[in-house]
């Protein structure tokens, strides 16, 4: 009898999305050249904190 082979999509759960990504991706290269902080200073400035 045939058994489809087990699945072990759950290991992946419990690591972190750091390790899930393909680092050689395009769009990963480019997040990690981005100056997020410097985003994060100049929006604030353009919403109060309630």
């Amino acid at each position: 009898m045939y058994r489809p082979p087990k699945s072990h999509a759950q290991t992946s759960l419990f690591c972190s999305l750091e390790e899930q990504l393909n680092h050689k991706h395009p769009l990963y290269v480019l997040a990690n050249k981005i100056d997020w902080n410097k985003f994060e200073t100049e929006f604030s400035k353009l919403f109060d904190e309630k």
